[in-house]
């Protein structure tokens, strides 16, 4: 009886000590868990999760524990920095997946690079983002310089617009999108009317009734669809029907809510891609279905490969380490140096400052409130 009690004791014993012999790893994601963008924010989320959880056993074998964390910066910079800074105390974090916006990635990489957490985000556009040349950050997707000439040249070319009126939301993506909007625009020939920024999110009577005065061929619109559903309502409201089109802000299944009867000939580029367009994605959209008991989006897709990339970074430094616990700086210098491959949206490496080498950007169009992809183009990155 008192071996009995003696093998049960030392068993347990030794099934708490191999318990605490796994290092715990952690992988962040950064993205509006509240607000009107949340429900991107648990696209990414979501996404991260799948991945951490496909790696779990991988790490095991290697003595670690991997767990994801999920940090809610509602879509907001300030609130995003300062997320960060509690990321970069919790020293088991060793990579971010996120941010969603730009804004919140540039003020998150810049509360971050100090620490050298690595951050991969499945969707900031804006040039800032990897202009800096920080080592910690990189992106899955392409730029606006990318984004939006292509944007600009869809509405010369397809839509024939000679004369555009534009309008941006201020942030440091709508904004910058719009620039380069603007820029392409004139150099191609086509009139701009005006860039006009605004931070309005109801009324939108004064900037329709300018529309209407000026009679565009068609609107652009640098921002996000929780502002750009409810002016395009309006201005269908108002008997505007010309083309709008905007960038990958527009790229949420709510815009169509949004919009309501006015979501028709709504043209957008976007960087994440529709899911149908991945060869690879069907075993991942299963397994989201079953997990969250929803379907999940192209942010979804991204954020799940913006995972993986950190996951592999960190193992191939924990690999480069003798197969122990890698530092933050090893972790940064894998991720941005590595290689992986066959991800949903093919494989990655960065170049020197983090973009990607060579990204899809996909051109949508919205009819009766849903959208189908009207084109695709390979987009390379431009040297540092």
């Amino acid at each position: 009886m008192k071996t009995s009690i003696l093998k049960i004791l030392t068993l347990g014993l030794l099934a708490a000590g191999a318990a605490s012999a796994q290092t715990t790893i952690k992988i962040a994601s950064l993205s509006p868990l509240s607000g009107a963008q949340i429900l991107n924010g648990k696209l990414v989320n979501n996404g991260a999760q799948l991945a951490v959880s496909e790696y779990k056993a991988r790490f095991k074998a290697m003595g670690f524990d991997l767990q994801l964390v999920g940090y809610d910066d509602q879509a907001d910079p300030a609130v995003g920095a300062a997320a960060a800074r509690k990321i970069a105390a919790d020293r088991q974090i060793l990579g971010v997946v996120g941010a969603l916006n730009s804004g919140v990635t540039l003020s998150a990489s810049e509360a971050l690079k100090a620490s050298h957490v690595s951050m991969v985000s499945p969707s900031a556009t804006a040039n800032e983002v990897t202009d800096r040349g920080l080592p910690n950050t990189n992106r899955l997707v392409t730029r606006d310089d990318a984004q939006g000439p292509a944007g600009a040249r869809f509405m010369m070319e397809k839509l024939k617009a000679k004369k555009v009126y534009i309008l941006n939301d201020r942030t440091s993506y709508g904004a910058g999108l719009a620039a380069e909007v603007e820029k392409t625009l004139k150099a191609g020939g086509a009139r701009v009317v005006t860039n006009e920024s605004t931070e309005e999110k109801n009324d939108f009577s004064t900037i329709i009734g300018k529309i209407k005065l000026q009679t565009p061929d068609a609107i652009y619109f640098g921002g996000i669809y929780t502002q750009i559903g409810i002016f395009i309502r309006q201005l269908r409201d108002a008997g505007v029907n010309i083309p709008v089109v905007g960038g990958d802000g527009l790229d949420s299944t709510e815009l169509a809510t949004l919009a309501a009867r006015g979501a028709n000939d709504i043209y957008y580029t976007t960087v994440a891609a529709p899911l149908e367009a991945l060869p690879n994605a069907k075993p991942f959209i299963a397994t989201y279905r079953s997990t969250f008991n929803a379907a999940p989006a192209g942010y979804a897709a991204f954020a799940y490969d913006s995972a993986r990339v950190i996951a592999e970074g960190i193992l191939s430094a924990a690999r480069a380490n003798g197969n122990k616990l890698p530092t933050r700086t090893q972790v940064e210098s894998a991720i941005r140096k590595g290689q992986v491959k066959n991800l949903l949206s093919g494989d990655v490496t960065f170049n020197s400052v983090g973009d990607r080498n060579s990204a899809t950007l996909y051109i949508m169009k919205m009819q009766a409130g849903k959208p189908s992809l009207y084109a695709k183009s390979t987009i390379k990155a431009p040297r540092p």
